[in-house]
């Protein structure tokens, strides 16, 4: 039987292997909380590595990170509180269409109000 922090160490080295991959530029610093899959060995040796800075809000302080739980309020209107998923494969399926539509389709007031897709590929 595994103990829960594994699963938070496998969640953070998961996390590190996934900024590894994308195939954009790293952001000098990224805001976070405090949580184990974000204070974990993997991502304290990927930021080493790749020179980004993690910057760790205060515990309890969840409006120093305005940005995630602007978007999290965002996510549980208009997609958790609008569907009663029946099972693991429904609720991915579902919030799979809505996080395309929040990325290439809405538009957000503070990207000109154009997705975040198309502002991406226009600053790229």
């Amino acid at each position: 039987m595994r103990c829960s922090t594994d699963r938070h160490i496998d969640l953070g080295a998961r996390l590190a292997r996934f900024l590894s991959e994308l195939n954009r530029p790293l952001p000098k610093t990224i805001v976070c909380d405090n949580g184990p899959e974000l204070t974990c060995k993997a991502m304290f040796f990927w930021s080493k590595e790749n020179n980004v800075k993690l910057h760790f809000i205060q515990p309890g302080k969840p409006t120093q990170n305005a940005f995630v739980e602007s978007f999290n309020g965002r996510f549980r209107e208009g997609c958790l509180n609008q569907h009663w998923f029946r099972s693991l494969s429904q609720a991915r399926h579902i919030i799979n269409e809505w996080r395309t539509h929040y990325n290439e389709v809405r538009p957000h007031s503070s990207l000109d109000f154009q997705p975040p897709a198309v502002f991406a590929r226009q600053v790229a």
